[in-house]
């Protein structure tokens, strides 16, 4: 039996099998308004189709100037909301579950005209210097956060996401390096996200999970590694986190002691580590696209689910193939039934 074609349970949540489309941004907003269009529709719907068990709806921004640019999707506003229910609904036709990540892009946001953040200390050379978020300000993001997950929830979602990694802005407020703030998320690096993740499991539903992506290692000169990182998702998991989806990166340069691996497979330590340390359920993301090694990834006790992005990217059909290719039964659509 194929183990990617497993099905997986978590709260009530019930996944048709093991494979997840991570969020991947699309900077194809074409109104610059936040607002999902066709090719969103036609992107989304297309890999439910195509048989994924969980779709995660790109990075979604909680204010305009959270955006890494001005291309990608938001939900501040209720009006964004119609768009986004329009996708999921065909989604759930599908017999897909369908998530979204809820972020602010903090300092790297290039189109804000300042881009905000824990500190004044810019990404790199090619990006603006941010304005520190007053103590007031940061305690008003966390309502943002809750605000834009409290749409999501009305747009029909399965699951959300909170965004903690990539060198975003909770991210940034956990990183030693980035955060030297003298209040009190400066005192304690993980209380913005902790703040928000409690913000955001208060109007969820309660059978609903609640997600977390984090970047488990950072690459650059004075960054966190795996022990940081697994602290901080033992605070996020006791304030309510059901779920990691563990990735690395997003903050490095030429000057990091040490670069990301670029071979199959190479985030799933961190993942295991993760799952291993807190007894939690973990997805594996990185160049899983090989269905051996995904398949692999499940049947070994690595990871609970694999996330496939630039897989799926070059066939919408990715999750059908794998199982196939991995021994497990595919139920294309009715349509497609003559190829198989």
């Amino acid at each position: 039996m194929s183990h990617l074609s497993a099905p997986f349970k978590i709260k009530g949540m019930e996944l048709k099998n093991r494979i997840v489309m991570p969020p991947m941004c699309q900077y194809s907003v074409e109104a610059r308004d936040g607002t999902p269009n066709e090719w969103h529709y036609v992107h989304y719907v297309s890999r439910a189709i195509g048989g994924s068990g969980l779709i995660i709806i790109e990075m979604t921004d909680v204010e305009p100037d959270g955006r890494i640019t001005d291309f990608d999707l938001g939900l501040w506003s209720d009006d964004q909301v119609p768009a986004f229910r329009r996708i999921i609904s065909e989604v759930h036709k599908h017999g897909a579950k369908i998530g979204i990540q809820i972020a602010h892009a903090g300092r790297k946001a290039e189109d804000a005209d300042p881009p905000v953040g824990p500190s004044d200390i810019p990404a790199g050379v090619r990006f603006k210097t941010p304005r520190p978020l007053s103590t007031s300000e940061v305690k008003d993001m966390v309502k943002k956060f809750q605000d834009a997950a409290r749409r999501a929830i009305a747009a029909g979602v399965d699951t959300i996401e909170i965004h903690g990694a990539h060198g975003y802005l909770i991210h940034q407020f956990h990183s030693p390096r980035i955060n030297n703030r003298d209040d009190e998320y400066g005192q304690d690096r993980a209380l913005f996200g902790v703040e928000v993740i409690k913000a955001i499991k208060s109007i969820m539903p309660e059978d609903m999970p609640l997600l977390f992506r984090i970047s488990a290692a950072e690459y650059m000169a004075g960054g966190y590694g795996l022990d940081h990182s697994v602290e901080l998702c033992r605070r996020y998991q006791e304030a309510g986190v059901d779920m990691f989806h563990v990735s690395t990166g997003g903050e490095g340069g030429p000057e990091g002691p040490t670069k990301p691996g670029n071979y199959p497979g190479y985030q799933v330590p961190h993942a295991r580590a993760i799952k291993q340390a807190l007894n939690v359920p973990v997805i594996a993301v990185g160049l899983l696209d090989d269905p051996a090694l995904a398949e692999a990834t499940v049947a070994n006790g690595d990871a609970d689910l694999v996330a496939v992005a630039r897989g799926m990217l070059r066939d919408p059909y990715w999750a059908i193939h794998a199982i196939k290719q991995t021994g497990g039964d595919v139920n294309p659509p009715r349509q497609y039934e003559p190829a198989y």
